[in-house]
Order: C-alpha cells, then sequence, then structure tokens
C-alpha cells in the first residue's frame, strides 16, 4: 500500500529522534561530500554549472526523511537537521548552510505537500527530489551566482534538478526499500506497510 494517511496526531518521540538521527549521519556525510564537490571542480572546468549534477546528496536528507517520518514539516526538518550539524562540524559554506537546508528542505516538502501527505510512491519522491533541486537553485544563483549569465543559471538548474530527481529522489526511495527488511523502521508507517504485503 502507498496511498496512505499520516497520523493526524502530530510527530512522536520516535519521529523526532529518527529524523535527528539521519540529519546528524547526513551532516557527516556532507562534510566528505563538500570535499569531494570541491576535488571535482577541475573535471567541470569547461561548464561550472555541470557541477550540480552532484548536488543530489545534499538534498537526500530531507526527502529521506519526509518518506520515512510521513508528517508534515518533516522534509524540511531534515534539510534544517542535515545543514545544522554540517554547520557544527565545520561546513566551509558557513551558516549559510542552514539558510540552504532549510530551502532545499522546504522545497521537498512542497513536492510532498502536493501529494496531500497521501502519496509515499516513487512518483512523489521524485517530485519532493525535484523541488528541492529547484529550491536549491534558486538559493544559489541569488547567493552565489547573481553575476553570471542565464546559460550558466539554466545549465545548473537542469543540472541540480536532475541530480534531485535520481540521487535525493531515486535514490532515498531505493534506501527506504533497502531498510525494510532490516526492521529499523517498523516503527514507522512504511514499515507497517511492508508487513501487510
Amino acid at each position: 500500500m502507498t496511498s496512505t494517511t499520516a497520523s493526524a496526531a502530530g510527530w512522536r518521540i520516535v519521529d523526532i529522534v529518527v529524523a535527528a538521527v539521519i540529519g546528524v549521519a547526513f551532516g557527516v556525510v556532507f562534510l566528505a561530500w563538500n570535499a569531494l564537490y570541491a576535488a571535482t571542480g577541475p573535471i567541470f572546468a569547461a561548464l561550472p554549472a555541470g557541477q550540480a549534477i552532484l548536488y543530489g546528496v545534499w538534498l537526500m536528507p530531507a526527502v529521506l526523511v519526509g518518506l520515512i517520518v510521513r508528517r508534515p514539516g518533516a522534509a524540511l526538518f531534515g534539510g534544517f537537521a542535515a545543514a545544522a550539524v554540517s554547520v557544527l562540524l565545520g561546513s566551509p559554506y558557513g551558516v549559510d548552510a542552514l539558510v540552504s537546508g532549510a530551502i532545499q528542505g522546504g522545497g521537498a516538502e512542497l513536492g510532498f505537500l502536493l501529494g496531500l501527505y497521501r502519496r509515499w510512491t516513487l512518483p512523489t519522491a521524485v517530485l519532493a527530489g525535484a523541488f528541492a533541486g529547484m529550491a536549491a537553485t534558486v538559493h544559489d544563483i541569488v547567493v552565489y551566482y547573481p553575476d553570471t549569465d542565464v546559460v550558466f543559471w539554466i545549465v545548473y538548474g537542469v543540472a541540480s534538478i536532475v541530480s534531485g530527481i535520481v540521487i535525493a529522489g531515486i535514490g532515498s526511495w531505493l534506501l527506504v526499500r533497502a531498510l525494510l527488511p532490516t526492521g529499523v523502521l517498523a516503527a514507522f508507517e512504511v514499515g507497517r506497510e511492508q508487513r501487510e504485503v
């Protein structure tokens, strides 16, 4: 079953804890990803905007937390929590990482909102990833690339959105599917659905 409604009771302690744990884990992953992103700069020297194809890892915690917790605000929480941890660990983007994480999480949140928080399918995950990539593009162009041209913006936007779809959307969906047999999601609706199938 993939069309279900999140409980109206609001957030449970387990929701907060698991969302925070995912945020912490991705905050640590971001350290390595920031270094990899910087190291791959020369590969994209001919098309710098194309480097945004790697963006999806930064978008992933928002989509992943949204798919697991299934409550309004979960994607926003996931994106912000991961960003907060990365800032505490010394993100090269400084405090702006918090703003970026919130905006990316908000983008993913919009994808889940369009599914009315009832559809937890692969297309919804893809939509959340795409909107996260779109939100990231707007933020980055305004903050980091305001003096570049329209071609740069288009390439950057397309690369970010594709990365959001593939890495954050499809990647998060596959990660949830991989976690189900372990039983770690048993306390969540997605885990109960698996047992009912």
